[in-house]
């Protein structure tokens, strides 16, 4: 058995093989609510093959999102429409993993494909779900000052940080009545947890801000409150962007402090990410972030999930023979290719089981066109 197909197991999860869904923003909510798209978008990917699927990043507070268009996860109402889809992904084999966000200064922005005109009337606004809010943050800097498309936040007191925390917590309360396997917390891409932990974005001079100690305090009360209330028996994870690509910046060497102190609370494996901040600079290309994967691996002793561009199958088992990361996730290349793990598993096994059996007609195909040995 290759090592990508595998299974693998976090605590009392056991994941058929080590391909991963990363979480991937679809716009295409309102007031948070899942619909037929999300259900079609995630459920094919639990039909390809996949180990883990892992919904979009779901604001834990109304405030928290990063357009009016995202999910939701702060309110009860939110669960059954949520457990619709888990229940889906979990008929196909699939795990279902849910991202807890909170953008902090990078949310109120808008939605990419919907310019002015589609937003001009109270009709059309009403349709797309439009809202606006003044977003907050560790400090009251705007994430880019060159972009209309970011406000200037207000800054959090104490009683907004508190807010924040149980946000988390009730959301991960709601995640395991909706039947999610894993929940996975979101602290990457220049969101607010991140804006607490890089120097970029944390100007504080209180108990949150200044030291490294300080600036990791909200993601760890975060991940211990979170701990508390999430099942023994569930896994937890956390993304992070392992290096912010900035000078000045948050470092690789910082994620290897903060991965020991979120294993030591209870996280059961990182997502490797990087960057997220304007100031931040990194040629993407094919593999470009398993480094950072191995970095805290190597540096922390905890299973890591690689990320970003990891479309050749080929490779993808390299990474984990090699040890450099314990799970391959992907995004663009999963929309690219529903199937990709169906396919890496046809690739490297000759292996059709991944195939619904309402598609193994594939199989015949295969054998016609000399595709199947």
């Amino acid at each position: 058995m290759t090592k990508l197909f595998s299974p693998i197991a976090l605590r009392d999860l056991t994941l058929r093989n080590r391909t991963v869904v990363a979480p991937m923003c679809q716009y295409s909510a309102i007031d948070g609510f899942v619909n037929d798209w999300h259900m079609v978008h995630l459920g094919r990917f639990a039909m390809g093959g996949f180990g883990l699927v892992v919904l979009e990043a779901s604001g834990v507070v109304p405030e928290g999102r990063i357009s009016y268009g995202d999910l939701g996860i702060w309110k009860d109402e939110h669960i059954a429409p949520l457990a619709r889809i888990v229940d889906f992904l979990h008929s196909q084999g699939a795990a279902a993993g849910i991202q807890l966000a909170h953008a902090g200064r990078k949310a109120s922005t808008s939605v990419s494909w919907r310019g002015p005109e589609d937003l001009a009337t109270e009709e059309q606004r009403k349709a797309a779900g439009y809202e606006h809010w003044t977003p907050v943050a560790p400090s009251a800097v705007s994430h880019d000052p060159n972009d209309s498309d970011y406000q200037v936040p207000t800054a959090l007191d104490k009683a907004g940080i508190r807010r924040v925390i149980e946000g988390f917590v009730d959301a991960a309360r709601r995640a395991d009545k909706a039947g999610f396997d894993t929940v996975e917390i979101h602290a990457a891409h220049g969101y607010l947890l991140n804006q607490f932990l890089s120097p970029l974005a944390n100007f504080r001079t209180d108990e949150y801000g200044g030291s490294l100690e300080n600036r990791m305090r909200l993601v760890l009360e975060v991940t211990e409150a979170v701990r508390a209330v999430w099942p023994a028996e569930k896994p937890l994870l956390a993304r992070l962007s392992v290096s912010d690509n900035a000078e000045g910046g948050w470092t690789v060497e910082d994620s290897v402090v903060l991965a020991r102190e979120l294993k030591a609370r209870g996280v059961d494996a990182i997502d490797c990410s990087s960057g997220g901040f304007a100031q931040g600079q990194i040629v993407s290309a094919a593999g470009y972030q398993v480094p950072f994967a191995k970095a805290v691996r190597d540096g922390a002793g905890i299973p890591t999930m690689a990320v970003g561009l990891l479309g050749d199958i080929h490779e993808a088992e390299r990474i984990l023979v090699d040890g450099e990361a314990d799970f391959i996730a992907l995004a663009r290349g999963a929309l690219d290719d529903p199937n990709w793990a169906a396919h890496a598993a046809r690739l490297l096994e000759d292996d059709y089981s991944l195939w619904p059996i309402q598609t193994r007609r594939v199989v015949g195909r295969d054998k016609v066109l000399g595709i199947r040995s």
